[in-house]
């Protein structure tokens, strides 16, 4: 029997004396304040024991973790529809580029890209009666966690900012591909990405993918064959035009967010999450990253 707390343990400070811990995203305002040196880990196992180290309860701005659990609740309304107006290919590319999204037509290369998770929110505008408040009680339905809830000031700063979402989107509804306005969408999407959460929040809301689409509380979610296609979207479109990177180094799905958290899972054995703000140039979490690696390593779990 694999001791993740010893794992855990030795893992943190290899990672926390490191030099080269990456820069932090400021293209967000409110998010260049975090401190470089803050560090998580916290793991969940099938038969539902925790291990953490490091701020593992602390919170941060989940970003584009989010994009999971949209497509999540989308998946679970629309059923195989979803793929009509969203595709399932690797982007390689950036995460908001423009360029396959002009020479397909409008039809988004994955649902993970800003493009493809912009018609996911419109997917959602368009289905739920409270669009922002159905999406947060679903989050707080995975995690068992009322309290979570979504930071105004960072989602504000996001549509001061978020220039290239608003080309986006505009090229979406030109195409066709966005039945609502602009506005309300992005509205939406830039309140999914501006939810805080802490590694051991994203461990309970990212669970249900570890195990069959049902979360800790044996609530089902999503059918196995969804969870099936949610963690291979992950695997392949999860961290963008660094995901091939991440199979080859960590062997996981997962998912990266600009905040600095990365969530990855191995089914029927574990979920972990890791925090650390500083990024590569690639945009993710060049720590997690690190940390990951070296917990599929010492472990020799994986999915290879």
């Amino acid at each position: 029997m694999i001791d993740y707390q010893k794992v855990l343990s030795e893992i943190m400070p290899r990672c926390k004396q490191s030099d080269r811990k990456g820069v932090v995203a400021s293209y967000i305002p409110e998010l260049a304040n975090v401190s470089i040196d803050k560090f998580a880990m916290h793991l969940i196992d099938a038969s539902k024991n925790t291990y953490a180290v490091g701020e593992a309860t602390e919170t941060f701005s989940i970003q584009s973790i989010s994009k999971v659990l949209t497509l999540a609740q989308a998946f679970a309304i629309l059923g195989s529809d979803i793929w009509k107006r969203v595709g399932v290919e690797p982007s390689g590319d950036p995460f908001n580029h423009l360029s396959l999204l002009e020479q397909e037509n409008g039809i988004p290369r994955n649902p993970l890209i800003n493009a493809g998770a912009i018609v996911v929110a419109d997917i959602l505008v368009s289905n739920l009666k409270n669009p922002k408040q159905d999406f947060l009680n679903f989050v707080r339905s995975l995690t068992d966690d009322p309290g979570i809830n979504f930071n105004s000031a960072v989602a504000n700063s996001e549509q001061r900012t978020g220039f290239r979402n608003y080309a986006t989107a505009n090229l979406l509804k030109s195409f066709g591909n966005l039945e609502n306005d602009v506005a309300t969408v992005l509205d939406f999407y830039f309140h999914q990405c501006a939810i805080p959460m802490s590694c051991s929040q994203l461990t309970k809301a990212f669970y249900p993918f570890m195990n069959q689409g049902k979360c800790l509380k044996n609530k089902t979610h999503l059918t196995q064959t969804q969870t099936k296609r949610v963690n291979s979207i992950m695997l392949t479109c999860g961290f963008y035009d660094e995901a091939g990177e991440f199979a080859f180094e960590v062997g996981l799905p997962g998912k990266s967010g600009v905040g600095g958290g990365i969530v990855a899972l191995l089914p029927g054995k574990y979920c972990v999450a890791t925090w650390s703000p500083g990024l590569n140039a690639k945009g993710n979490s060049k720590l997690g990253m690190e940390a990951l690696e070296k917990l599929t390593t010492k472990t020799g779990q994986s999915i290879f």
